[in-house]
C-alpha cells in the first residue's frame, strides 16, 4: 500500500457525532472526510474537511458527494439504502458497508429473519401486522412481549412492552401496525461486541463490553465486561458469526443479551456504535480508525485493549429543549485518568446524547465509580 498526498477521501452520509469522531481518527492517517447532513452546521463540521447540507435522500447531493470521494459510508441508519445502491452502480464509487446490509438492519423483522436463517441465535419473535397477530404472538411467546417498530427505532424509541391481550389495541395505536413482537428476554446483562470486516473477508472483534441501559438508553459501557470468560468467548463467537453473514467492509455494533451462559443477538448497527466509544482511549486502534481503514480496504489495526475502560454518556439533563451550555467540566478536565468528548450539538434535549466521558484505569468497577462521579458533575445549564 502506498500513501500519496493528498490522501484518499471518505464521504459520510450523516454529519453527527459519529462522523465527527471518524474525522478525528481519519486525519492522522492522511484521510480526508466529507459529511452530508440536513443540518447546516452539524457536529462533524469543525472536524471534517467539508460538509454538504442536504437530506439523506437527496439524489443530486448524494451522487455529487460520490463523485468527490474515494469511498462512501454512512453513520446513521436513516441513510437511503436504495439510493446508495444506485449511486454505487452508476458512479462506480464503492459503498461500505454494503447497502444491502443497511437495508436488512433498517428493518428489524427482516434483520431477525436474516440472522435466524444464518443460524445466529436471536430471541423468539413473530411478525405483527394487526391486533390479531399481536394477540396470537402473545399467546405463542407468553405475555408480556416487546413490541418493536420494524423501522425507525433507536434509543428506546419504537419499543413498547405489551403486558397482555387487553393492551394490544392501544399498543398498536401508539407504535403502528408494521411491527414485530419479541419474547421478553430474562437477560442477566446486556453486552456488546464491536466487530470489523476488512478486505478479503478479514474480520476482527474488540473485547466484549458490558452495556448499562436505563429506559432503554445506553448510559455506560464497561470494559472488560463483568462476566465469565466462557460467556465472553461465546459472545465473541456469536459476533464472529454475525460478521461472517455480513456484506461489505466496515465497523459493526453488535448488541447482545446474556441469558445464563447463552448469548442472543438483540440488534446490529452497521456503523461505529456508542458502546465502542471506549476504544478511542482504551484500545490500540479505535473503532473509528478501524472504520476508516476497513472501508478503504487497508489493513486493520489492533483491537487489543490498553486497560480497563468505562464510558459514560452525557445526556441532556433538561426538561425542555434549549441552547446547550456545558457546565461543571473542570473536574473532568482536571482528572488525569478521564477524557472528555463534547459533541458540539447546539441544542440540548431531554436525554439527548451530548457527549461522553471515558475513564481508563486498572479495574473496571473503580473506573465505573469514577466515571459516574465525573459525569454527575456536568450539567447543561
Amino acid at each position: 500500500m502506498k500513501l500519496t498526498t493528498p490522501g484518499p477521501t471518505v464521504g459520510v452520509v450523516g454529519g453527527g457525532q459519529l462522523a465527527r469522531m471518524l474525522g478525528e481518527a481519519a486525519g492522522p492517517l492522511g484521510v480526508g472526510v466529507v459529511a452530508l447532513d440536513p443540518t447546516p452546521d452539524p457536529p462533524a463540521a469543525p472536524v471534517v474537511g467539508d460538509t454538504v447540507a442536504a437530506d439523506f435522500d437527496d439524489e443530486e447531493a448524494v451522487f455529487s458527494l460520490a463523485d468527490r470521494v474515494d469511498v462512501l459510508t454512512y453513520e446513521i441508519e436513516l441513510a437511503d439504502a436504495d439510493l446508495l445502491e444506485r449511486v454505487r452502480e452508476e458512479t462506480g464509487t464503492p459503498v461500505h458497508p454494503d447497502p444491502e446490509t443497511l437495508a436488512r438492519t433498517q428493518d428489524k423483522l427482516r434483520e431477525k429473519r436474516w440472522l435466524d436463517d444464518a443460524g445466529v441465535p436471536v430471541p423468539e419473535y413473530r411478525a405483527v401486522a394487526d391486533e390479531a397477530d399481536l394477540r396470537e404472538a402473545g399467546e405463542d411467546l407468553g405475555w408480556p412481549v416487546m413490541l418493536k417498530a420494524r423501522e425507525g427505532g433507536y434509543d428506546g424509541r419504537g419499543n413498547l412492552p405489551v403486558e397482555g391481550s387487553d393492551a394490544a389495541a392501544d399498543a398498536l395505536d401508539e407504535l403502528g401496525s408494521d411491527a414485530l413482537a419479541e419474547a421478553m428476554v430474562p437477560f442477566e446483562r446486556e453486552l456488546s461486541v464491536i466487530g470489523v470486516r476488512g478486505a478479503d473477508g478479514e474480520t476482527a472483534t474488540y473485547p466484549v463490553t458490558e452495556t448499562v441501559h436505563e429506559d432503554e438508553i445506553l448510559r455506560e459501557s464497561v470494559q472488560p465486561a463483568r462476566t465469565s470468560d466462557a460467556v465472553a468467548e461465546r459472545a465473541r463467537e456469536v459476533a464472529t458469526d454475525v460478521l461472517d453473514a455480513m456484506d461489505g467492509r466496515g465497523v459493526f455494533g453488535i448488541e447482545l443479551f446474556q441469558v445464563d451462559e447463552e448469548i442472543l443477538v438483540n440488534e446490529i448497527a452497521p456503523r461505529p456504535h456508542n458502546s465502542g466509544h471506549w476504544t478511542i482511549e482504551g484500545a490500540h486502534a479505535s473503532q473509528f480508525e478501524q472504520h476508516a481503514r476497513s472501508v478503504l480496504g487497508w489493513p486493520l489495526g489492533s483491537t487489543e485493549r490498553r486497560g480497563a475502560s468505562v464510558t459514560t454518556n452525557l445526556l441532556g439533563d433538561v426538561e425542555e429543549p434549549g441552547p446547550a451550555e456545558l457546565s461543571g467540566v473542570e473536574s473532568v478536565l482536571d482528572a488525569p485518568d478521564a477524557h472528555l468528548h463534547w459533541y458540539g450539538k447546539r441544542e440540548a434535549r431531554p436525554l439527548r446524547k451530548m457527549g461522553h466521558v471515558t475513564v481508563v484505569g486498572d479495574d473496571a468497577d473503580a473506573a465505573l465509580d469514577r466515571a459516574r462521579d465525573l459525569r454527575d458533575a456536568v450539567t447543561f445549564r
